[in-house]
């Protein structure tokens, strides 16, 4: 008798021990964070030109985070979007871009060391056309504009960090403004970085638990 009580002793040690293990842990299984590459999305297509700057349709391009995929613009006043691209500028789904609890803000830092979103971060909200929560502008957000060669360039270290429409969180690194994730080289002519630009490759990982974590 006194053994059986041990061994039941044991046991529920071993299964309380467990029990703690996983808890003490809880990403070490997250199913609920993906990750994800996105190549050549189209930004805006260019008509032609303006006193030598490039001139697009006007649209903007809008992209689900949350399901990874592109978005109709029928639909880009509604919580079905998460961020939307044309040309270098960048909306989230908030503010006066779009009816959802999005905002942004751009974290100076490595995208890999970015683990978590710190609790005091504070999320931007576009506010058209004074502000918006990822700024444009060469070197004021995530790129910056060479006028010699007339190239755009992300610029190393600079992730965007996103709330989604619906309140969740996403970490974007955009790593290429040219068609096949390919710079043109600054000797190439000025109709092939026409031609070429505007097709963003980029990568994030989307955190669907509502946590501010990315591990």
């Amino acid at each position: 008798m006194k053994k059986s009580i041990f061994f039941a002793f044991v046991l529920m040690s071993s299964l309380l021990f467990v029990a703690c293990e996983k808890e003490d842990n809880p990403t070490a299984n997250n199913s609920t964070l993906t990750s994800n590459v996105v190549k050549d999305l189209v930004a805006d297509t260019i008509v032609g030109l303006s006193n030598g700057q490039p001139v697009g349709v006007g649209k903007y391009t809008f992209y689900s985070l949350e399901n990874n995929t592109v978005v109709p613009s029928t639909d880009s006043n509604s919580n079905k979007w998460d961020i939307a691209f044309r040309g270098t500028s960048i909306l989230t789904n908030a503010g006066t871009s779009g009816p959802g609890a999005g905002g942004a803000f751009v974290y100076t830092g490595t995208y890999d060391e970015l683990k978590t979103v710190s609790p005091d971060s504070v999320f931007k909200k576009d506010s058209a056309p004074s502000s918006y929560a990822i700024p444009s502008g060469s070197n004021r957000g995530w790129y910056v504009y060479d006028p010699v060669n007339n190239l755009i360039t992300p610029i190393p270290g600079r992730v965007l960090v996103i709330k989604t429409a619906k309140g969740n969180y996403a970490k974007v690194e955009i790593i290429n403004y040219y068609k096949g994730g390919t710079t043109p080289a600054p000797s190439a002519s000025d109709e092939i970085k026409l031609k070429t630009q505007r097709f963003y490759t980029f990568r994030f990982a989307h955190q669907a638990n509502g946590t501010a974590s990315f591990q």
